[in-house]
């Protein structure tokens, strides 16, 4: 077979990461040739690519799902917010620039080209590709210059699966209302809808999906339960909200706080340490779970000294000065790392010039304009040699001044800066290699006098359970035949409109040409 699919979601976080990644499974097990592909991603969770461009992580997510390496052409263009009212665009995995939200709309129409030749080429290469939308296709204020939803829909001829969470409520007046706000056009390339985080009572919710297939004359494809523990390489913020926990093995758990900041990157991170037994991971902004928790981290973040800033002025500043005076378990990865030195000179992020750090460690962080990309790997020698692979993705450009590094790599090179019990490194991962993460977590517990007891798990054995276990949810409660046939041959013609419609304009049908 060939062909492809967009799934759209009625708002964010409904689960099309997740939906697309469980797709790409299933079709990779019955033995199709899959890739994933999303036109334009907003996030601060990014991936670097063994070739060094860097993607969305949800997309380098959807290619583990397909069994396909990731590439810049499954996410052609990156959006990577710097501030309340700027972004740094990455295009085809290599910086492009800064934009406003005004001056990128303006800038959308250079990058159609290149999404649909991004996406071409993946068509050309797989029997089928499976697109992943962007926030909501009903966001009306932004459909002229749409790329990733029902503009890229209507450039590439892309049947549409709409994918509403009814967790939240209201799930019936979001998929009838995203439908109705879309001109006739987009309207005809909506093919049908997908109920995701269901628990209930499946004969309770029967009649409301039959009373959406007779109001809009579109299937109702399956509907997806809710699962715990699912979450994957999650993107939004909102995944967040809800600590992660794992039963202990031993006598004691170990409580671990990540300092939630405003612009935290990379924050699957963590995934790793929630998954271990008896690790609680919470994503916090209060000075108290941070000073006592068993390991305080400052994680990564797109925009370096404003979130200093902000540590400042809630007071975390002090909670980590506390931990560190005391000898407390803490530790800094990429622009958190950064924080915990001495020193930052910034003339390209916030364009701040010198700004003085927390002084935990002995580093100083200086900006330059050329991003460095990586897959490093190495040891840390002061956690039994345990080996340890990552990722790096940042412009800043650390220089120990003292202390012992954290790892060496394989090329011989220091990483990292260690004094007692405060820890910093540029790398990003470092928690998915599971003999550093139980090595680590021990000297916690060790330090903390905790009774904790290490798992034998596989990370990347638990991510492959993870997307074997959605593929089995697709399988299971989707109808495959009818999903087949809208990626091959598209939605069917005659479907009804469901007024009142946005209108046609000009700049809408643009796309389409």
């Amino acid at each position: 077979m060939r062909g492809a699919l967009l799934v759209c979601g009625t708002c964010s976080d409904a689960g099309k990461s997740v939906v697309v990644a469980g797709i790409c499974r299933w079709l990779a097990r019955e033995g199709v040739r899959v890739a994933p592909f999303k036109a334009q991603n907003m996030a601060l969770n990014s991936f670097v690519t063994r070739d060094g461009a860097e993607i969305g992580r949800a997309q380098a997510t959807q290619a583990a799902a397909a069994g396909v390496e990731p590439e810049a052409a499954m996410n052609p263009i990156l959006l990577k917010p710097s501030g309340e009212r700027r972004t740094q665009v990455v295009v085809m995995g290599r910086v492009r620039g800064e934009a406003g939200a005004r001056s990128y709309q303006r800038m959308k129409r250079e990058l159609l080209p290149v999404v649909l030749e991004a996406l071409q080429d993946l068509r050309s290469r797989f029997e089928v590709v499976i697109c992943e939308g962007a926030g909501s296709p009903a966001e009306i204020n932004l459909r002229a210059a749409d790329l990733a939803n029902m503009g890229l829909a209507r450039a590439a001829g892309l049947p549409v699966l709409l994918v509403g969470d009814i967790d939240r409520g209201g799930l019936f007046a979001s998929l009838y209302g995203t439908l109705a706000l879309l001109s006739r056009e987009d309207q005809a390339m909506i093919g049908g809808f997908l109920v995701n985080k269901f628990r209930g009572d499946a004969a309770v919710l029967a009649p409301g999906l039959d009373r959406i297939r007779a109001l809009t004359g579109r299937p109702v494809l399956g509907t997806l339960p809710w699962v715990q523990d699912l979450w994957l390489d999650a993107e939004d913020s909102l995944a967040l909200d809800a600590p992660r926990a794992g039963s202990s093995p031993g006598r004691d758990s170990l409580e671990v706080a990540v300092v939630r900041l405003r612009w935290i990157s990379n924050f699957t991170d963590f995934d790793a340490l929630a998954a271990e037994p008896g690790v609680n991971v919470r994503f916090t902004r209060s000075p108290a779970e941070v000073r006592r928790a068993d390991l305080a981290i400052l994680p990564g973040t797109k925009a370096t000294v404003e979130d200093l800033e902000l540590l400042r002025s809630g007071e975390l500043d002090e909670a980590l000065l506390r931990r560190s005076r005391a000898g407390l378990p803490t530790l800094g990865i990429c622009g958190g790392y950064q924080m915990l030195g001495e020193r930052i000179v910034d003339g390209v992020e916030s364009g701040r010039g010198e700004v003085a750090g927390l002084g935990l460690l002995p580093v100083e962080t200086r900006f330059e304009r050329e991003k460095k990309l990586g897959r490093p790997a190495g040891c840390a020698p002061e956690f039994g040699g345990a080996e340890v692979a990552g990722y790096e993705i940042h412009h800043g450009r650390v220089s120990p001044r003292g202390g012992d590094p954290l790892f060496v790599a394989g090329d011989g090179s220091a990483e990292g800066c260690r004094v007692n019990s405060t820890l910093g490194t540029s790398w990003h991962g470092i928690f998915e290699s599971d003999e550093f993460r139980r090595a680590f977590l021990s000297w916690v517990a060790g330090e903390r006098g905790r009774e904790w007891v290490p798992g034998n798990l596989s990370f990347a054995g638990l991510r492959e359970e993870r997307l074997d276990r959605l593929a089995d949810l697709v399988a299971g409660n989707v109808d495959t035949g009818t999903l087949l046939h809208l990626i091959e041959y598209g939605p069917p013609e005659g479907l009804p409109f469901i007024p009142p419609g946005a209108p046609e304009g000009k700049e809408a049908a643009c796309c389409s040409s």
